[in-house]
């Protein structure tokens, strides 16, 4: 794939990768970290016929997404956790009715107002369930400057594949970091852009949730002569509310196998040093970075350390963390916040010995903080 070096930070890349991914609306409120985000896509989308629309609050600028895609177009809001709360409805109703949208949530420190300007991964759990009900969310993680941009074009070509939201983690380091990133140009993007799916039929034949029970919804476009009813509520093959106990139940229960039955096509993750490892970090976001120079300092020393990142966290690759905790007995997850991937290590482990190193209070962590911390467990 042809690429580019450019130098600047990880919410301006978001936000250009949005556009290059075929991004033609963005809404949404600025909100520490992530008003860049919206500052970029404010300048950029006008330039290619697009719209960039600041609303009154962070509800209105998720409906007025969720209206630009029920239109056809790509369509992005930024946010951070507090945001994605107050989002946390309409979220919802996107699962339910299967509108694809991506949301970029910058993490900061919470909960409510919390640390507004520092850096935290907080939002975890959050992202694996914003919104009430069953359903399976398809959440990113950026762990470098080049992903803040890769995992954006991804989580565009994902939301039309699964018809559904699909949030990106950056937190405040990497979305306020400044530096050089290799990235795809933009004609590689543009190659590479699945489209959503389309029925071409007669519009008396045409029923968006009339489905496989492992496929999403087909939505074509509004305004272009196919009629079809949207509800956050419980439906039918064309959209109608129901109660009927069967229709309900398959409905719901593809909402997850949608997902759950094509987890190869999301799944994501890094391996590095973990050949011969006999310690391995897990860590993600900007804490993989300082993992990965921990990993290095401890191999000098004689260490075999090694990282395994999850780039998807949700659903996570709870197979392969499976097969790695099977074969190394110590394991350590390094995170900013109290454990909320760790639980879901040790779930996917089966093992309740998995060690943690947690950090609160705003501030990254450092290379030398994770490399004491392996030195005292191991």
């Amino acid at each position: 794939m042809a690429t580019r070096e450019v130098i600047s930070t990880g919410n301006e890349l978001a936000a250009i990768a949005a556009v290059d991914a075929g991004c033609k609306f963005f809404g949404g409120y600025p909100l520490t970290p992530s008003s860049e985000i919206m500052h970029v896509s404010s300048d950029l989308l006008p330039k290619i016929g697009g719209t960039a629309i600041q609303m009154e609050d962070e509800i209105a600028g998720i409906c007025c997404v969720i209206g630009a895609a029920m239109a056809g177009d790509r369509a992005l809001t930024a946010t951070s956790g507090p945001g994605v709360s107050l989002k946390a409805e309409n979220l919802g109703l996107a699962q339910m009715a299967e509108v694809p949208l991506v949301l970029v949530n910058v993490m900061r420190g919470g909960p409510s107002t919390g640390l507004p300007t520092r850096v935290s991964q907080g939002d975890v759990l959050q992202a694996k369930n914003p919104s009430h009900g069953d359903y399976k969310s398809i959440t990113l993680c950026a762990g470098s400057l080049a992903e803040c941009y890769t995992e954006t074009v991804r989580a565009f070509n994902l939301a039309d594949r699964f018809m559904q939201p699909v949030i990106v983690l950056l937190d405040e380091t990497i979305g306020h970091m400044h530096g050089k990133a290799v990235i795809p140009t933009a004609e590689a993007v543009k190659e590479g852009i699945v489209p959503r799916k389309r029925f071409d039929g007669p519009a008396e034949e045409y029923f968006p949730y009339d489905c496989e029970a492992d496929q999403p919804a087909v939505l074509n476009p509004m305004f272009e002569g196919y009629r079809y009813h949207f509800t956050g509520l419980h439906h039918d093959k064309n959209g109608f509310p129901t109660e009927e106990i069967e229709t309900c139940r398959k409905l719901i229960q593809r909402l997850e196998d949608k997902v759950a039955m094509h987890e190869d096509e999301v799944e994501s993750y890094e391996e590095f040093m973990m050949d011969d490892a006999d310690i391995m970090i897990v860590a993600y976001g900007s804490v993989s970075l300082a993992a990965k120079e921990t990993i290095r300092t401890l191999r000098a020393e004689g260490v075999k350390a090694g990282l395994f990142r999850p780039i998807t966290l949700w659903p996570s690759p709870a197979t392969k963390i499976k097969e790695y905790t099977d074969k190394i007995k110590n394991v350590l997850v390094v995170e900013l916040n109290i454990g909320q991937y760790h639980s879901e290590v040790q779930r996917a482990a089966a093992r309740l010995d998995i060690d943690g190193l947690f950090k609160v209070n705003g501030r990254a962590l450092s290379p030398y903080e994770i490399a004491a911390k392996v030195k005292e467990l191991y």
